[in-house]
């Protein structure tokens, strides 16, 4: 069959049923999906078709989408959910990888999206992501006030990843690690080893940095012992103010070898592996002088000498966050849902 012959076997099916899928009609036309997919970019460009996840439509069809309504989906063609994460190079592989796991086995199909920390580009593949055309959105906000109001006006269902409100007066469904009891369990464990003057650093552009703190104090509170005179650390990440990190670094290591403190939790690896790499270099023995903590167990374990640390559950949270939404489409009248899952200890030579 020739190329003009199966554009007008395209064009003529979208006539009958409105869409097509392209493997499916790959295998009908016996050709390969590459090149339906070709034929289908050709009459895209000359404003015959429009393509979408996986398939294509008419272009009226993508008109009514862009205008801010969902396109109905023909009898047995799955699900499409969007998934928008800031990166995909430090914690969130897991969390994607355990939610194109359940969308799998739930027989949805996941698109994914990287804002870049940029609240513009995270809108934008939202904006697109719709008007090809998902059923819901799986988003981790760069900033939930910037995201909020266009969130709310979605024509079709979203659940937050790894986001909370900071007054909990939104009602949007969401899945989160419990950051609180995180850190709480790292307290835990230092005090039984014996530790007493526990310090705690955050990295200053975190989104989990104050349920950390929260659970550093509760943690406190609960093993009966005081804040020591050191801290918290607030550290900017490396990008940042270059002179105020290096000061508050070196602030840590004095304190260390002041005596302030005997143990802390470093919020994230990276940061815990620099601190640890700086106190060695100072002849500081660590667990013997210090013991540390690190938060995030991305590549804590990697450490000369490999960190404990806190491991959000985050392949659980990928994996939850697709069947909530694939729960909330298959009975939009059900209950809303915040759902909080437990981190876990990961103990290692540093805080022994």
């Amino acid at each position: 069959m020739h190329a003009e012959e199966r554009h007008q076997a395209i064009l003529r099916r979208l006539r009958e049923h409105g869409s097509l899928r392209v493997t499916e009609f790959a295998e009908e036309l016996q050709v390969s999906p590459v090149t339906v997919r070709r034929d289908v970019e050709a009459l895209a460009e000359r404003g015959l078709v429009a393509r979408v996840h996986g398939g294509a439509v008419l272009p009226e069809t993508r008109t009514r989408t862009t205008g801010g309504e969902p396109r109905p989906r023909p009898h047995g063609e799955e699900p499409v959910l969007g998934l928008i994460v800031p990166a995909a190079d430090y914690y969130f592989p897991e969390v994607i990888k355990g939610a194109r796991e359940a969308a799998a086995e739930h027989g949805v199909r996941l698109v994914l999206g990287i804002s870049q920390y940029s609240s513009d580009e995270e809108r934008a593949q939202a904006r697109q992501m719709l008007a090809d055309g998902i059923d819901g959105l799986l988003i981790t906000p760069c900033s939930f006030a910037v995201a909020q109001p266009w969130l709310a006006e979605l024509p079709v269902p979203h659940v937050l990843v790894e986001r909370r409100p900071g007054d909990d007066a939104s009602d949007a469904e969401r899945v989160v690690t419990d950051h609180v009891h995180g850190a709480r369990l790292a307290v835990q464990h230092l005090a039984g080893t014996g530790h007493r003057r526990i310090g705690l650093m955050l990295r200053d552009d975190s989104p989990h940095g104050e349920p950390v703190l929260e659970g550093y104090r509760g943690g406190l509170a609960a093993a009966g012992l005081d804040a020591p005179g050191a801290g918290p650390f607030r550290l900017p990440p490396p990008a940042g103010e270059a002179a105020e990190r290096e000061r508050l670094l070196a602030d840590f290591t004095t304190a260390v070898t002041d005596g302030l403190l005997d143990a802390a939790l470093i919020h994230n690896d990276h940061d815990a592996i620099v601190v640890l790499q700086r106190l060695r270099a100072r002849g500081i023995d660590v667990p013997g002088d210090v013991a540390i903590v690190a938060y995030d167990d991305e590549v804590a374990s990697l450490a000369d000498i490999p960190l404990t640390a806190i491991a959000p559950p985050k392949h659980a949270v990928g994996a939850a966050a697709v069947e909530l939404l694939a729960r909330r489409l298959a009975d939009p009248g059900r209950a809303r849902h915040r759902l909080a899952i437990l981190p876990e200890l990961h103990v290692r030579s540093s805080s022994v």
